[in-house]
């Protein structure tokens, strides 16, 4: 019983929010700030359509191939800065660049120098991540447990095996943090990365709405992507999280 009143509470929770939006869309101009009706009839129009597909499609796999980008540099990365105090040091205002570096000067910047591609979209949006993910993985590269690297020392591991066996294992935490802070910031870029210039997706959809001021249609691509993303966090990404913390759960 008391594993499904976070589930029921959630419920309640997004149906109080639903009635909120009710009530006060009564007393609103519905051009403006529309019913929840008026945006499932949007949202079923575009899904009839196959445009709600077809565009979701895009975003999802721009989120996609900038999210195992960002992760895959950005952890390298953070681990060989937080093994080696001399690198660190030397890259750490790097780091601190990167990471207060607005987002939509690094997406200007990349459409500019690459061209409004595909290259220069995905690129744009790794690069506003990577820092974080450094940041992230370096401080749990600073708290490896020494004894380990000096048991593989002992037994004269190779790199591969010392990376495979001691280091990532005591990482995961740290990826599992990364994950679910990266796909959060991922998504919201790549939309500024769509409205800005690309011919599809659901960044590129609400600017074509707002531009034919139709709020109803914005609402409803945004709540259609925002409950993909819920479903990526929850079937995905809580998984994956627990799995990492799971040493850390006190014993029955």
């Amino acid at each position: 019983m008391t594993r499904g009143l976070p589930l029921l509470w959630s419920v309640v929770s997004l149906l109080g929010l639903l009635g909120l939006w009710w009530v006060l869309a009564l007393g609103a101009d519905p051009r403006v700030f529309p019913a929840p009706p008026a945006v499932l009839e949007a949202l079923l129009r575009e899904a009839a359509s196959g445009d709600l597909a077809r565009h979701l499609g895009a975003t999802l796999a721009r989120v996609a191939a900038a999210f195992v980008l960002a992760l895959t540099i950005g952890s390298a990365i953070g681990i060989a800065l937080g093994m080696n105090h001399g690198l660190d040091r030397l890259f750490d205002p790097w780091v601190v660049l990167f990471l207060n570096l607005p987002a939509l000067v690094v997406i200007v910047l990349a459409y500019v120098w690459f061209g409004l591609n595909e290259v220069a979209a995905i690129g744009a949006v790794a690069v506003n991540k990577i820092p974080n993910v450094v940041v992230t993985l370096r401080e749990g590269a600073r708290a490896l447990d020494r004894s380990y690297a000096e048991l593989a020392r002992v037994y004269r591991f190779s790199f591969a095996s010392r990376m495979r066996d001691v280091v990532l294992p005591q990482l995961q935490p740290f990826f599992a943090a990364a994950s679910r802070s990266g796909i959060a910031l991922i998504w919201k870029i790549v939309l500024v990365v769509e409205l800005l210039g690309r011919s599809n997706g659901v960044g590129f959809q609400i600017h074509l709405h707002f531009q034919l001021f139709d709020v109803a249609t914005i609402l409803a691509y945004a709540l259609a992507f925002v409950a993909v993303m819920l479903l990526v966090e929850t079937l995905l990404l809580r998984p994956y999280d627990r799995y990492a913390t799971r040493w850390r759960a006190p014993h029955a």
